[in-house]
């Protein structure tokens, strides 16, 4: 009997190894949802918004390294998948989205809910098409899916609600065949690039998440290079540990003084596996090697002398075979001078920030003389609850964080140690996607610890997936701090010399809102019972929203201050002041 477009579509899926499929149900998706009902080893997930779905989906892929899948119906619903399929895109995630359509006949008629989806995922997409004939399957869907896992990006299908019944009267197995390509640079530029780190004499290394695979022999050309390494955020998982000894932590924004000076001390620079985007945190006048599989990124965010394009492996062992473990014209090992000062401010720096993050630092007499500008109403700051969560969280938990300063404090004092993983919005910078994509790394492993590092403003956005958490019984551990602010908007306009605006929150009482949805709900309001409240949240079973109100005042200190930033904030604060004292606030 020949099978229909929504039956060889869903067969395929679950042919594929995908174990959810993340959506909102409706319309033109009913024929492909029923036949995940009667689909052993493949569950649908109902989310309340198409975003969290397609968010769901991306941290899925970005985990497994698969095909990650979700579904929009018509119009709408479709329009919705967009946020969370544009993270995927940026974030180099196979991801699979179906979207819904109008009939078949009714396409272009300017029908009820019908939107042109091959143009409103024209931008996100690597590959998108509307089924026109049953016959088209399966080899449309097979197109699709090659896109997506071929070119790390995302492919939509899109379904006419009319179609999904039809008898595909050319039915056969999908076939999906795919072998990634291993590539290498020429030898003659290895031996380039060898030449050239041979005869440099501090080489700093800037390590992302492309190099992970490679982790070990990173860590052997660190060595013999005598190099710093600093890492992008998205390489905190796979490189951080007592086990390197070479990393100084992060650059930019986020960063710390010790990594901004490493990449300033170097006469060369060597990039491994990363596209980071801020020009401004690359120092100027250095020799610079970068390794990439894509030739298109080489040299687009810093001038490069030499690029390497290959799998980053591969090219790293290539260079282990050339590179020496001294500088050319040296006798004796290479002086590792430039390491051990990078690593000595790295630990001064980790040490001030242990100060920070220690409950009693306000009752101290530094701390009672920051806490009188900084923190008058003692609330709880947020580096002590993210240093809880530290300690407590186990070593193979999946984290991901919100976009603004939840990710700051994570970046500071979330060590990426063990087995632990890290997901987030960190290509796109969306607000509203940890919650999401905790949903989505949840799915996968049911047993496994995952933790969602929550703005309030994000959790607020996309609040009503907590009842997609509840409804499937996820155990996530929902971190929120609660500062009742836009808190990195707020820096911004801050470190420009503007007051405050626009960016105060009104918010509920989360631990309140997640216990009417049947979720374990815990407010926070004291110092002292940070740690407690962090413990009791982890050991209780399913899912726990723990609202922990933060100092919204709280000052995250660039990596490499200016003067002008210091200038902006002393004037912002001086005008918060005065406006403090009768001026409306406009919030």
């Amino acid at each position: 009997m020949a099978r229909t477009v929504a039956r060889v579509i869903v067969d395929a899926l679950s042919e594929l190894g995908v174990r959810q499929v993340f959506g909102v149900v409706g319309d033109a998706l009913n024929p492909l949802t029923d036949a995940i009902r009667t689909t052993e080893n493949l569950e649908w997930v109902g989310c309340r918004h198409e975003e969290a779905a397609a968010f769901a989906a991306s941290a899925q892929s970005q985990l497994t390294g698969t095909l990650g899948v979700c579904m929009g119906t018509v119009g709408p619903g479709s329009v919705h998948l967009l946020n969370g399929l544009y993270d995927a895109a940026k974030s180099h995630a196979p991801v699979l989205a179906i979207a819904g359509q109008v009939p078949l006949a009714e396409i272009g008629s300017d029908y009820f809910q019908e939107v042109d989806n091959d143009a409103l995922f024209a931008d996100v997409a690597v590959f998108r098409a509307t089924v026109t004939s049953p016959d088209q399957l399966p080899q449309m869907l097979e197109t699709a899916v090659r896109h997506a896992r071929g070119r790390k990006g995302v492919a939509v299908l899109t379904v006419p609600g009319d179609l999904g019944e039809k008898e595909v009267t050319t039915d056969r197995p999908a076939r999906f065949s795919l072998n990634t390509p291993v590539s290498r640079p020429d030898e003659s530029a290895v031996r380039r690039a060898a030449d050239i780190l041979d005869r440099s004499e501090r080489v700093t290394l800037l390590v992302g998440e492309g190099a992970r695979a490679a982790r070990q022999d990173v860590l052997t050309l660190a060595d013999r290079l005598a190099a710093p390494m600093v890492l992008t955020l998205k390489a905190k998982a796979g490189f951080e540990g007592e086990a390197n000894p070479f990393q100084v932590g992060q650059t930019g924004l986020i960063g710390n003084p010790a990594a901004a000076a490493a990449l300033q001390d170097a006469d060369t620079l060597l990039m491994l596996g990363t596209d980071f985007p801020y020009r401004d945190w690359y120092p100027e006048g250095r020799t610079v090697i970068q390794v990439d599989t894509e030739a298109t990124h080489i040299g687009r965010r810093v001038p490069v002398e030499l690029g390497l394009v290959g799998d980053t492996a591969v090219t790293v062992r290539d260079l282990l075979d050339h590179v020496t473990a001294a500088p050319a014209g040296s006798e004796g090992a290479r002086d590792r001078s430039h390491l051990e000062k990078a690593r000595e401010r790295f630990d001064q720096w980790r040490t001030g920030q242990a100060r920070l993050a220690d409950p009693a630092h306000d009752k101290g007499l530094l701390g009672r003389v920051r806490s009188a500008l900084d923190n008058r109403s003692h609330d709880i700051r947020p580096e002590a609850l993210a240093a809880a969560v530290d300690r407590i969280a186990a070593d193979d938990a999946v984290f991901t964080s919100d976009t603004g300063m939840a990710t700051v404090w994570l970046s500071r004092f979330v060590e990426m140690r063990g087995e632990r993983r890290l997901i987030g919005s960190y290509n796109l910078g969306s607000m509203a996607n940890a919650m999401p994509q905790a949903l989505g790394a949840q799915c996968l492993d049911r047993e496994r610890q995952v933790v969602a590092f929550c703005g309030d403003g994000g959790l607020s956005m996309l609040l009503g997936d907590l009842m997609t958490l509840k409804s499937y019984r996820l155990p996530v551990k929902l971190v929120v701090f609660d500062n009742r602010r836009l808190g990195m908007v707020k820096l911004e306009q801050e470190q420009a010399g503007l007051p405050e605006f626009g960016t105060v929150l009104d918010n509920p009482d989360f631990a309140a809102v997640a216990e009417s949805m049947g979720i374990t709900g815990i407010r926070v309001t004291e110092p002292a019972d940070v740690e407690d409240a962090v413990r009791r949240a982890f050991r209780t079973p399913g899912p726990v929203l723990l609202d922990v109100l933060t100092n919204p005042d709280e000052i995250a200190v660039p990596a490499k201050p200016t003067v002008e930033q210091g200038w902006g904030f002393a004037v912002a604060k001086m005008r918060e002041v005065v406006r403090s004292h009768g001026e409306p606030s406009g919030n």
